[in-house]
């Protein structure tokens, strides 16, 4: 699995559950029987997470397979690649970093 988190230098306080870890931000994998990319901001931002599902079904012929903060896909050939690039472009590490640290308080 490929980690994109928010390093110590940016954010010193790391993930809460292990403080000597960093702020995991996003996630890329390849399991047994899906691809999977996982966005942290999905899971803790509503209206991203709802404008994200709409977005899908428009640009997607398939169902949505989602977690909390999973998008799962079986066929390689339905990764909608651009949708995907929009997602992470909505996101700063800025704009993460002051989202976990409200649901935090």
């Amino acid at each position: 699995m490929i980690g994109y988190v928010v390093p110590h230098q940016l954010f010193p306080a790391g993930y809460h559950c292990n403080p000597e870890l960093p702020l995991p931000f996003m996630n890329l994998a390849a399991q047994k029987s899906h691809y999977g990319f996982y966005h942290m901001g999905i899971y803790a931002m509503p209206e991203l997470e709802s404008w994200f599902r709409v977005r899908y079904a428009e640009a997607v012929p398939t169902k949505l397979d989602m977690g909390k903060s999973c998008i799962r896909f079986k066929n390689p050939k339905h990764i909608p690649y651009n949708l995907i690039g929009e997602l992470v472009s909505k996101v700063s590490v800025d704009d993460w970093i002051s989202v976990y640290q409200s649901l935090k308080k």
